[in-house]
């Protein structure tokens, strides 16, 4: 490739990045202006962070119309809740953090529970408990279209019955970039600003913005132990089987959900440029390659249809 190919090829990147953040900044002054008590729903990872900057770029010189929640099952890393409470504090954003009380109390877990109802309950039901309880809306989340088949078959503007219930049949059409933001009573919307990106729009975007991100998506020497193919982190928390030997290795996390369920890959990158290139080059998703709980079932669609997985 010749010096102008290359230069072409970063322009074509560049417009291309600029195309999609500015769909993005429609879709959360979109929803801020049709939908009475909006929530951006922050996950804490590279695209709870990516979304968090294109909200502040939405509305700025003033900050966002609508707070941040946090629906935590007790079970993110701790680098995770340590780089949420910094990020919340140096904006001076309004953090709301919920939890499902009932599943605490009755002490649910993946182990005992299985997989399955353990995401129902404290992932869920906490969300759907936290939306009623705060009377919003409309709900921003990061899911993007790439990342596996229940994430494909959302619209940017996704509809939930007043149970809470997503039907892909019953969705509204959404023809020129024009969005139905009307809720009955009861119902609420889920809004998906970056549902065009892909992880390498994510991760080159991180990049030009030159955004900070927690550092266990970085390479780092780790205590793992090795699980159906997946590094797991060795912790007091996650429960070990018989063979499941913990040693050391350098790792980094494409996607971060629940220590119990999010695997690591053995990886160099300890830069964004280097992720970048990594990135470029897999051809695995990250959720396939590193969250076992999109490994529930080859019907994973279907699996969460029934539960009403958000």
């Amino acid at each position: 490739m010749t010096r102008l190919d290359v230069t072409d090829h970063l322009a074509d990147r560049t417009t291309h990045l600029r195309r999609l953040e500015n769909e993005s900044l429609q879709i959360f002054r979109e929803v801020a202006a049709e939908c009475r008590a909006p929530v951006f729903l922050y996950s804490i990872g590279k695209d709870s962070t990516v979304m968090l900057h294109l909200a502040r770029k939405a509305f700025f010189p003033a900050r966002p119309p609508f707070p941040l929640m946090h629906v935590d099952t007790g079970w993110k890393f701790r680098e995770m809740i340590a780089f949420r409470d910094a990020t919340v504090a140096h904006l001076g954003l309004n953090l709301i953090v919920h939890s499902n009380a009932d599943g605490l109390r009755q002490g649910i877990n993946p182990f005992d529970h299985g997989a399955a109802y353990y995401t129902h309950m404290m992932k869920t039901e906490a969300l759907k408990q936290a939306l009623r309880v705060h009377g919003f809306d409309a709900a921003f989340g990061g899911a993007r279209r790439d990342e596996e088949r229940a994430r494909a078959k959302e619209r940017i503007f996704s509809f939930r019955d007043d149970f809470g219930q997503w039907n892909p049949r019953a969705q509204r059409p959404e023809l020129w970039n024009l969005y139905n933001a009307r809720v009955r009573k009861g119902e609420h919307v889920r809004a998906f600003p970056i549902s065009n990106w892909t992880e390498l729009d994510v991760w080159q975007y991180v990049a030009r913005e030159q955004l900070e991100l927690p550092g266990i998506y970085f390479a780092h020497e780790r205590e793992v132990f090795r699980r159906d193919g997946m590094l797991y982190a060795a912790s007091p928390y996650v429960e070990r089987m018989e063979g499941e030997d913990p040693f050391v290795t350098s790792v980094r996390f494409r996607t971060v959900g629940d220590m119990t369920c999010t695997g690591g890959v053995e990886s160099h990158a300890g830069t964004i440029e280097e992720v970048v290139e990594e990135i470029a080059a897999t051809r695995v998703t990250e959720r396939g390659e590193t969250r076992a709980d999109d490994r529930f079932s080859e019907a994973a669609m279907e699996d969460r249809k029934r539960i009403g997985y958000f």
